[in-house]
């Protein structure tokens, strides 16, 4: 398995923000060949992180651009900083 952290800080509006995510997000990454699980996680004081696990590398490369490309036709105004990327294979799992 392979994962996809993401880190963004400076969110205007965690709950739109998840609200977006959970009804525009979500379902475009469950397409994604080799789709395990995906957490979008309030962390609070503007501060927002994503987990992506996939089966594979490829899969988490594609959930990356898609990222990238929801973010910024969906989410802009309210992350308005680039995340901070974080990837690699699963150590361990419970």
């Amino acid at each position: 398995m392979y994962a996809v952290v993401r880190r963004y800080e400076g969110v205007t509006d965690p709950a739109e923000a998840g609200r977006r995510v959970a009804e525009g997000f979500v379902p475009l990454l469950r397409q994604v060949p080799g789709f395990v699980a995906y957490y979008w996680v309030d962390a609070g004081d503007g501060v927002m992180l994503s987990t992506s696990v996939f089966e594979d590398r490829a899969g988490a490369d594609e959930s990356v651009r898609r990222a990238a490309d929801f973010v910024r036709e969906n989410l802009a105004a309210l992350l308005p900083n680039p995340p901070q990327v974080t990837a690699g294979p699963v150590a361990a799992a419970g």
